[in-house]
């Protein structure tokens, strides 16, 4: 979800809860301590060299238990990281501390905002050859000439 969808959303709440990926709420007395935009610069395991942006909000637990954050708060938060920091309109990415510091992609129930798993993948996989499989025809198989395999082959 992107940061201008976020700022959507909050204009209508009045408070402003998450999800875990596995149906547990973050505690309601947590703080947003961070808003800001990290760049990654990296290379691919193909050699292609990229950039990727995204807006980031840490949420941290406090003992504080009678703190609750406004929407408005929160926007008025993202307002002036906007100004001081040039945030552009990317992705949101939360981080929030449950047996580490955990990433999540940030999504919206109708209520609530979810935080939902990441996953990783390979990004070059067509030259990296980390999914590429070849393709054989089922009618060519068992029609090559020196199969490993066959009897007498030698490989069993």
């Amino acid at each position: 979800m992107k940061l201008s969808q976020i700022k959507n959303i909050l204009g209508s709440l009045e408070e402003v809860n998450f999800t875990l990926p596995d149906g547990s709420v973050v505690p309601v007395h947590y703080h947003v301590t961070e808003v800001g935009q990290i760049t990654k610069n990296f290379i691919d395991c193909g050699g292609t060299v990229r950039q990727e942006k995204k807006v980031n909000f840490q949420l941290w637990e406090a003992n504080d238990t009678d703190h609750r954050l406004a929407a408005q708060k929160l926007l008025k938060i993202i307002s002036l990281s906007e100004k001081a920091l040039n945030i552009e309109d990317t992705e949101v990415e939360v981080e929030y501390q449950t047996t580490t510091i955990g990433k999540y992609g940030v999504g919206f129930n109708g209520k609530n905002f979810e935080l939902l798993s990441l996953n990783t993948a390979c990004l070059a996989s067509d030259s990296c050859g980390s999914g590429a499989k070849q393709k054989v025809a089922l009618t060519e198989l068992g029609n090559e000439k020196n199969v490993c395999c066959a009897p007498g082959g030698g490989c069993c």
